[in-house]
């Protein structure tokens, strides 16, 4: 294919300044140098490590980055347990008690039957389905939400998303066929497991609207769906911090209820 002509270059005015050519070249070599010297000076920071370039590259060494403080939370938090353990107490709490307000918290591992709900995204060749848009084809954070609202309903004592530990301060946000949670990045499929009574939990999955609207589009689009019952799922604790600081209970709530 041949390319066509390149416009012709408009001329300036007669009447127009000339620049004289040396003060021309004068310019360009400050201005060269300027950002010479502002390129070396951001390629050498202290710290000598490579800074992420694009999008991507930030979300990788951000998500390290939190794996490597999750590391350090867990070993302070573990040290804590032992100096906790070891410190002398003049109350005698109740075990029991004590089990419950720590799976209420997350902060004890939880192992139980349940069940493990897994959503995914549909085959992209799907799109040639008569008005059907690549938005119709991911698992999107409603989908999540209602999975999880349901099985809270379903008496759920506990439970995990993309193996990390649910609770009442646990959000996550999705973008794209991209979920954040606890600030770390996945990608789907998503498992749900949930420690409770496998037929109840059913049952609430069944009766959520917001489930069923997700069914019917796992049968029109071919969305990932499956449910299955798990004899004895474990949970791990959550490692991450509890504390509120722009909530509260409203007056006689009973967080153990």
């Amino acid at each position: 294919m041949t390319r066509p002509a390149l416009p012709r270059l408009l001329r300036l005015p007669s009447s127009a300044g000339r620049v004289r050519p040396g003060l021309t070249v004068a310019a360009v070599a400050g201005i060269a140098g300027l950002m010479f010297a502002a390129s070396a000076q951001l390629a050498s920071g202290s710290s000598g490590l490579r800074h992420p370039t694009d999008l991507a590259e930030l979300v990788g060494a951000e998500a390290q980055r939190v794996d490597q403080l999750t590391e350090t939370v867990e070993a302070l938090r573990l040290e804590v347990d032992d100096l906790a353990a070891a410190a002398p107490t003049g109350t005698t709490e109740d075990p029991a008690l004590v089990r419950l307000e720590g799976m209420r918290v997350g902060s004890v591992p939880v192992t139980g039957p349940g069940l493990r709900v897994q959503l995914d995204d549909a085959p992209a060749s799907n799109i040639s389905i008569p008005n059907v848009t690549v938005d119709d084809l991911v698992v999107h954070q409603q989908d999540l939400q209602h999975v999880i609202n349901a099985l809270w309903a379903g008496g759920a004592e506990a439970m995990t998303l993309q193996g990390e530990r649910v609770i009442m301060t646990s959000a996550f946000r999705c973008s794209g066929n991209i979920l954040l949670l606890h600030g770390r990045v996945f990608s789907p499929p998503y498992v749900v497991e949930a420690v409770g009574d496998p037929t109840a939990l059913r049952a609430a999955l069944a009766a959520s609207p917001g489930v069923q609207r997700y069914l019917g589009w796992v049968q029109v689009v071919g969305l990932g769906w499956s449910v299955r019952d798990v004899d004895a799922l474990e949970l791990p604790a959550y490692t991450g911090s509890t504390e509120l600081r722009f909530a509260e209970l409203p007056p006689g709530t009973d967080p153990l209820r």
